[in-house]
């Protein structure tokens, strides 16, 4: 890992850590969490509704994870790795540990479950602190910047993955869903995730390593199977005809003629 992811990864922290404590602690930025709910941005501008209840699903993990996983497993398939694969599971599940455990721990209640104004609603049975909508849509848009191979295809990624990141994690304020502390806190969640994934290459390339012997062993195993199954010997210079043993030529069985009236008797007349 060098200097600067070094840098911004302990920034990063320091500022996660930081958000956590404003919170806890029922600072000012509670105070712009309820104020921010109780101008409700949703029925200020209500044109905008039906629009963002389609794009919030930018930022949910089933549907962006099926997107996502289809095109590394096309570049895992044309570049013969499963390295963008094998990263994406990595940043899955670190998101899933790192921010699910924040959530359950401080069991925040969101806007429409609250109740007490001016409360920071923790330690409630709640689970939107941090937003995972925001740190999933971090996490999985900026795999794709992450895995870029050129510094051009890097940049337009990575811009393109923070407008994302940013709309849905706004889009959740708007809806109500989520205070907007929660979305700040998810995309230093989501950004904390893609930064800690150099530590994991290591243990990714071991995990290809051995993922590849497995396919070759069972592959060998398949061949060698084929091999044992037995098949009857053929002669030299192609099959042979049958030999059936055939009758003599005067051994046909006589043919047999119907019974009916005799020949050369004339019926009786009577005088």
């Amino acid at each position: 890992m060098t200097r600067t992811r070094l840098a911004l990864f302990g920034g990063a922290s320091a500022f996660y850590l930081a958000i956590v404590v404003a919170v806890v602690l029922s600072t000012w930025l509670v105070t712009l969490d309820w104020k921010i709910m109780l101008f409700r941005p949703y029925q200020q501008w209500p044109e905008l509704h039906a629009f963002l209840d389609y794009y919030v699903v930018l930022g949910q993990r089933g549907p962006t994870a099926v997107m996502v996983a289809a095109w590394l497993g096309w570049r895992s398939w044309r570049q013969h790795t499963l390295r963008p694969l094998l990263c994406l599971g990595a940043a899955l599940l670190l998101l899933n540990v790192s921010v699910g455990a924040v959530k359950l721990g401080l069991g925040r209640l969101g806007p429409h479950y609250a109740t007490q104004v001016g409360s920071a609603e923790l330690f409630a049975g709640g689970d939107i602190f941090p937003s995972g909508h925001t740190a999933n849509a971090v996490v999985t848009w900026g795999i794709l910047a992450y895995l870029a191979t050129t510094p051009r295809a890097r940049r337009y990624l990575s811009a393109t993955s923070a407008v994302v990141a940013l709309g849905v994690g706004l889009t959740t304020v708007y809806l109500g869903t989520h205070w907007l502390s929660d979305v700040v806190l998810g995309w230093a969640a989501g950004l904390l995730v893609l930064l800690a994934l150099p530590w994991c290459e290591p243990l990714l390339a071991v995990a290809e390593s051995w993922i590849l012997a497995m396919r070759d062993r069972l592959l060998e195993r398949l061949r060698d199977r084929r091999r044992l199954v037995p098949s009857l010997p053929v002669a030299s210079g192609g099959p042979r005809p049958a030999f059936f043993p055939q009758r003599p030529a005067g051994s046909e069985e006589p043919v047999r003629e119907t019974v009916g009236v005799a020949r050369g008797r004339a019926p009786a007349t009577r005088g």
